[in-house]
């Protein structure tokens, strides 16, 4: 269940398209885990919202991811996990990044203060109830939270893209920068459960280690997105230990452009 999160970001720098942040969009997901031997089963939703907020009379979007595990499933591992970012509506760069995790008995705080005429990012992190950290790290203009990345990919022009073409993206995580590294791997009609056909780009993804640029045993994933001007994310899929994870949408509202993806 530790991809959640990765999910939750990725469902989540320098924006290429004004629908980056639509007000009043509500995009919701179903989380399911399938094995061998083991039925598709649901155990986990995920909704992603966005909103304007005031914040010290200033406007920001304000987009917030929260996933939580189904009441079946919650006895068993029960995670809460909430994330939210503040972007300027001018710039469109993220300034504030909270994440507030609760799985099982595990929890962990983070808050980033993004600094861009210094390109700094002040970051705090606290795990259980040991001692809370700070660092100063240096920004570049790729550099972004997890849920500023799952935006970023929205901007995505397949037109700039060859078949097969690698990219690289940084993702501040705590005290550190990872890699991810996407492939695309062109278009492909896709069926969702309870939502019907649609025509998407497909993506394979994989986050580095801690270790520099290193992909080796990183988390690797497979996102497609719906090819329309909105972007959103249709469908991600996960291979773990045993079996994999999936997430796929099962509603939406709010969006800026008509779901024209969508095979009638």
């Amino acid at each position: 269940m530790k991809l959640l999160p990765t999910l939750l970001c990725l469902l989540l720098a320098l924006p290429a398209a004004a629908q980056l942040y639509q007000p009043g969009e509500v995009l919701s997901y179903r989380v399911s885990y399938k094995a061998k031997m083991f039925p598709n089963t649901e155990v986990a939703t995920v909704q992603i919202s966005t909103a304007t907020e005031e914040l010290d009379g200033e406007t920001y979007y304000r987009v917030e991811g929260y996933g939580r595990t189904l009441p079946t499933y919650r006895w068993f591992f029960p995670i809460d996990d909430r994330y939210i970012v503040w972007a300027d509506t001018l710039t469109l760069r993220t300034r504030f990044f909270e994440s507030d995790v609760h799985e099982g008995e595990y929890t962990f705080t983070s808050r980033y203060r993004y600094d861009w005429p210094a390109m700094r990012v002040h970051t705090r992190w606290q795990k259980r109830k040991n001692p809370e950290n700070r660092k100063t790290m240096a920004l570049t203009p790729g550099s972004m939270d997890p849920v500023s990345l799952y935006f970023n990919m929205r901007t995505l022009d397949p037109a700039d893209f060859r078949e097969g073409e690698s990219r690289v993206l940084e993702m501040l995580l705590q005290d550190t920068v990872r890699y991810l590294k996407y492939r695309f791997m062109g278009r492909e009609e896709k069926k969702i459960r309870t939502m019907g056909r649609f025509r998407t780009l497909k993506f394979m993804c994989q986050i580095g280690t801690s270790d520099g640029y290193s992909f080796t045993d990183g988390s690797e994933f497979t996102l497609w997105i719906s090819d329309d001007q909105n972007k959103i994310p249709l469908y991600i899929e996960s291979p773990i230990r045993v079996g994999s994870i999936q997430a796929y949408i099962t509603a939406y509202k709010g969006l800026k452009y008509p779901l024209a993806s969508k095979i009638k």
